[in-house]
């Protein structure tokens, strides 16, 4: 909660960021991926693929005290995420300017993953991601792409996690039209999330 979104929910508009040409997570996505990732004050959390940075400033006003890490490899993005960052005001956020699996190497470890953008490489980051993440820790997978959701559905029915829970997001937003309103469809997206065992 700051100035510039002086609430205790998620769900900043999306007009409220820096954008670019970038593809960004949208308002309803990040309400329900703060809500699977269960964030509280003093974590470390990883976001990878963070894109504009939209969800890393949303998981940053849930963690005081705690570390925000957005990795992104795009130039573009990284610009984004510190103009997004400067904008609302939060100073835990960490940027690593680099391409996952290979950037999450010697990160602080995370007690909450969230992956959105995985530029083809989705196991080989979800691998690496369900290493370095504490026991006891969520990791949330954003997913627009039914190849990649049978890859994370098979991950997280596999030790060292268990009984994963999914969302399928379809929303359609009010808009005007002319005199008249209707609704806009979004593009649909799975939430992936679960908790990492003891194995």
């Amino acid at each position: 909660m700051n100035k510039q979104w002086p609430y205790l929910v998620p769900g900043i508009p999306d007009d409220a960021f820096e954008r670019g040409s970038l593809p960004m997570t949208k308002r309803e996505v990040r309400a329900l991926t703060i809500s699977a990732a269960r964030l509280a004050p003093k974590l470390t959390v990883w976001d990878v693929g963070a894109g504009t940075g939209s969800l890393t400033v949303e998981a940053a006003l849930f963690t005081p005290g705690g570390r925000v890490i957005a990795v992104e490899k795009s130039p573009e993005g990284v610009l984004l995420i510190q103009k997004n960052s400067l904008r609302f005001g939060v100073s835990q956020i960490e940027l690593i300017h680099g391409e996952a699996p290979q950037a999450l190497c010697g990160l602080p470890v995370p007690d909450r993953v969230l992956i959105g953008g995985s530029g083809g490489r989705l196991e080989e980051i979800f691998a690496e991601c369900a290493k370095q993440l504490v026991v006891g820790g969520i990791l949330v997978a954003t997913i627009i792409a039914p190849r990649n959701l049978v890859k994370i559905l098979d991950a997280f029915n596999s030790a060292p996690f268990s009984e994963p829970e999914g969302v399928f997001i379809h929303a359609s937003r009010l808009e005007k039209l002319g005199r008249e309103s209707y609704f806009r469809a979004l593009n649909g997206v799975w939430i992936i999330s679960a908790r990492k065992e003891e194995v």
